[in-house]
Order: structure tokens, then C-alpha cells, then sequence
């Protein structure tokens, strides 16, 4: 034991090595769990993840909105091809604000009130795009919904970790993700039948729904316990985890924790407790949006109407709906499997598909140096014919495979490991810090996507993509910790035990 505890946690040990303490050798929790009533903790994630689904509603929105706010007849509201494009990356400036907002927020207020506060910056984003008169009111009807949705994505997945138990911590989590797909397929398929106003109109209930099932669920124990509210700390206990369990246990493994945490300060920050899983953090948020999955999808409708796809729309349910199914498979199997091992799997699946949307587009794209558009989107359409007709499948199933392995370990992973690698005291800032430079890089490459194309080429630019796929998985079997079957104590415990070197 002592011999591994000395090893830090940023080095390059086996993954079977990385965590101390095998869980055979909690018998206590595991009878403390075979005790746990699941029923009103299932409830209480249903109502926070509402959240993630507004979110998804609000980044879906713009696919359907935009080509009907390109034709409308009022020249005040008729957008061009550069507003068009603000309009739909507007939001991730919103987010990164929210991301900072959500980090103050979640510390002061509180987990519960901080999710429900998020629902008065979505209804009145809306509104106020239900009600432009102008494109610049259009904006700031993005920009809130990207605020409340920069919030939401840095409450929720703390908020369901602390409330949820080692047993199914992982599944739980994952439906912060689940329910973001979900809500970007729903404003896809609502867009199909419903114009921009009334989409908006819909897309607003989502959140006045989270804010009456919010109402009536419990905060946080562990936010109540650093509180020094004992009382309601076992209240909510006995809420999420039924009559039949120890909730005294609990609260003073709890307890315990909590005595040893104390006012963060900027100084703490060169202790391996607190700088290691603060730069896990922020590298997994970066190494999300450098696999391109935010460039990818944004350009998905082209690529499958160049494949002989020519419902757009329809295109987009169908990317949507891979989102969708294995987002849920994830879910499914994320505490079995482990976190380690779908982020290698999905990062190599990612790898292999960008290289082979990387080659298409080498084969039937002109050479770059006897063109004069280099950008992705006119590249395709001036594309070789007969080439394109036969490696159309190549793209399709790339996009495909890559849209796959993103949901698999990449797209739900890092917001869940985020909400389970930061000690109390740290976790408000750690995770702020997390969804700013998620949506700061979302925004950065979505915005300079069409430079990189005309700078590396497209199948340079997808072949960096690639390389960094390859960095990813790197990175998980060097440094990310496995923490399936672990209680948010014993990481923190993992960490604050880790030497500095």
C-alpha cells in the first residue's frame, strides 16, 4: 500500500494500478447499497436533467430556425450568411459567461436554487426571440439561452453527482449528456412542422417545467453538510435513499469530509489535491471540442446532401437520432465497463473516422493550389462527380462512425468526470473554469473552422483532428483516474494522499 501511495497521479502507470483501495475492501457500502431505494433519487435526476434538455433545445434550435429566417420577408429580421453563422455560435459566448457565472452561483446559492434560477434566463431568451423585431434582438435572445445553458451544464452534473451514490453514479451522469441529444433531436424534428417563432414558443417549456420539479426536490447533503445544516442533510438523505439505509453512516462519512475542507485560496492551487484534478478538468473540456465534433456537426447537412441525402432536415434527425441511441448505450454500461475504457474506445473510434473523412476528402476534393475556394463548403460542391458518387459512402459511414464513437465515451465522459475529480471546497471555480474552456474552444473553432480549411485544406484540417483523437486516448490511459464504484469521498481522499511531484 505503501509503495502506491507514493506514486502521483499524473504519471504513466497501468490503468489497473490507478486507483489504491479495490472496492472488495468496502464491505459496509456495499451493505449500505444493497439498502438503497433508487426510486425518489431517479426522480430527483429527472428533474435536473430537464436542465441539459432545455439546453439541448437551445443549441438545436438554430439548425431549423436559421433557413427560415434566411427567406422571411421582413428585412429587419432576414439574416445574412455572416449573421446567420452569429446567430448559431452566439450561444457558446453565452455559455462560456454562464460557465463563470455558474462557478460563483453554485458555491454561494447553491446547487438546487442555482439550476432553478437558470430557468429565468432561458424563458426570457426566448421570449425575447418570440419577439424580435430585429436581428440584434435575436441575439440577445441567444446569448441569454447560451447563459442559462452555460450554467445548467456546470450545476447539473455536480448537482446529480452529489446526490447520487457510487453504485449508479455513472449511469445517472450520463443522462446529462442523453438529455442534451435529446433535446437537440427534439428541435430538429419540431422543426420539420413548426415555423421559428412557434419552435421558440415550444422550446420554452422545458425550463418552466425543471423550475415546478425542481421546487420540490432536496439540495445537495453534501452542499447542506459544508453548510453546517445537519438537519436538512439527513432529510434529503432520507429523501434520495429510502427508509431502509443508515443515513447516520452517511452523514459522517460525509461529515468527515466536510470537516476538512475550508475556504479555497488562489495559494491551495499548488497543491497536487487540487491543481491535479483542476488540469484533468480543463484538459478533458479541451481535448472534447479539438476532436472537431462542433465543426463536424455544424457541417453534417452538406455532407450527407452530397451523399444524395437531399432532406437537410431529415439528415439532421438522422445525425440526431445516432446521438440519441448511443448516448443511451453509454449510459447503459458506464458503470460496468468504466470511464477509462469508453474514452480510449471512443477516442480511437474518433481517430479512425476523422482520418477517414480526412482521405474522402483528399480524393475528390480539387487540389487546393489550381482552386480558389479552399473552404469546405464550396470544395464539395465543386468536387468530382463520378469520384464523389463513389466514395459518397465514405463519408456517410465516417460520419457515422465518428458521430458514434463521440457519443460512446467523448460527448458525456468529460461532464461527468468534471463533476466527480474536484474536492468540495474547489468544485464551484474547478467546474467554471471546466465550462469555460469547453465553450470557449466550441466557439473558437466553430467561428475558425473555414480558415483552417483554407489554411491546412480540408483533409489536413480533418487529419488534425485525427491526431488529436489520438492525443485524447493518450491522455486517458496517462492521467485521467478511473473512478467507477468510487464515493466522491475516496476520490477526493485518491487526490489530497497524491505527492506533488
Amino acid at each position: 500500500m505503501a509503495a502506491e501511495e507514493s506514486q502521483p497521479l499524473l504519471s504513466s502507470r497501468k490503468p489497473s494500478e490507478q486507483w489504491l483501495l479495490p472496492a472488495e475492501r468496502f464491505p459496509v457500502l456495499d451493505v449500505y447499497l444493497s439498502k438503497v431505494q433508487n426510486r425518489k433519487l431517479y426522480l430527483a435526476t429527472f428533474a435536473a436533467v430537464l436542465g441539459p434538455l432545455s439546453f439541448g433545445f437551445v443549441l438545436g434550435y438554430s439548425s431549423p430556425a436559421i433557413p427560415d429566417l434566411k427567406k422571411i420577408s421582413d428585412p429587419k429580421l432576414r439574416l445574412d450568411t455572416n449573421e446567420a453563422s452569429w446567430f448559431g455560435s452566439v450561444v457558446t459566448l453565452g455559455a462560456a459567461a454562464g460557465g463563470i457565472l455558474g462557478g460563483c452561483m453554485v458555491d454561494k446559492v447553491g446547487r438546487k436554487l442555482s439550476l432553478m434560477l437558470c430557468s429565468i434566463p432561458y424563458v426570457s431568451g426566448f421570449t425575447i426571440i418570440i419577439s424580435a423585431q430585429n436581428v440584434w434582438m435575436l441575439y440577445i435572445g441567444r446569448i441569454l439561452t447560451g447563459l442559462a445553458s452555460g450554467i445548467t451544464s456546470l450545476v447539473v452534473p455536480v448537482y446529480i453527482s452529489e446526490i447520487s451514490h457510487s453504485k449508479i453514479r455513472g449511469t445517472l451522469g450520463s443522462c446529462v449528456q442523453l438529455m442534451v441529444v435529446t433535446g437537440i433531436l427534439g428541435a430538429y424534428v419540431a422543426g420539420m412542422a413548426l415555423r421559428w417563432r412557434w419552435l421558440a414558443v415550444l422550446c420554452s417549456f422545458p425550463p418552466c417545467i425543471m423550475l415546478v420539479f425542481m421546487s420540490f426536490m432536496p439540495e445537495t447533503p453534501r452542499f447542506l453538510l459544508n453548510q453546517k445544516k445537519r438537519t436538512e442533510a439527513m432529510a434529503a438523505l432520507q429523501f434520495l435513499r429510502g427508509s431502509e439505509v443508515d443515513h447516520e453512516w452517511e452523514c459522517r462519512q460525509i461529515e468527515t469530509s466536510a470537516e476538512e475542507q475550508h475556504r479555497l485560496s488562489v495559494a491551495e492551487f499548488k497543491n497536487p489535491s487540487i491543481y491535479k484534478p483542476f488540469l484533468i478538468g480543463v484538459a478533458l473540456m479541451f481535448f472534447q471540442q479539438v476532436t472537431g465534433i462542433n465543426a463536424i456537426m455544424f457541417y453534417a447537412e452538406t455532407i450527407f446532401e452530397e451523399a444524395n441525402f437531399k432532406d437537410s432536415r431529415m439528415a439532421s434527425v438522422v445525425v440526431g437520432s445516432i446521438q440519441v441511441f448511443f448516448t443511451a448505450v453509454a449510459a447503459l454500461i458506464i458503470d460496468k465497463t468504466g470511464r477509462k475504457v469508453l474514452l480510449s474506445i471512443s477516442g480511437v473510434i474518433m481517430a479512425i473516422s476523422t482520418a477517414a473523412f480526412g482521405l474522402y476528402c483528399k480524393v475528390i476534393l480539387p487540389n487546393p493550389q489550381n482552386s480558389s475556394q479552399p473552404g469546405l463548403l464550396t470544395t464539395l460542391n465543386s468536387a468530382s462527380v463520378g469520384a464523389e458518387n463513389n466514395l459518397a459512402w465514405l463519408a456517410v459511414v465516417s460520419l457515422g462512425l465518428f458521430i458514434t464513437g463521440f457519443a460512446l465515451g467523448w460527448g458525456p465522459i468529460p461532464w461527468l468526470v468534471m463533476s466527480e475529480i474536484f474536492p468540495l471546497k474547489a468544485r464551484g471555480i474547478s467546474s467554471g473554469a471546466c465550462v469555460l474552456t469547453n465553450w470557449f474552444m466550441a466557439f473558437l473553432i466553430t467561428k475558425e473552422f473555414h480558415d483552417l480549411t483554407g489554411f491546412l485544406t480540408s483533409y489536413g484540417t480533418f487529419w488534425l483532428f485525427s491526431v488529436f483523437c489520438i492525443l485524447n486516448v493518450i491522455f486517458t490511459v496517462l492521467y485521467v483516474p478511473e473512478t467507477k464504484g468510487r464515493t466522491l469521498e475516496q476520490i477526493e481522499d485518491h487526490f489530497r494522499r497524491s505527492p506533488a511531484t
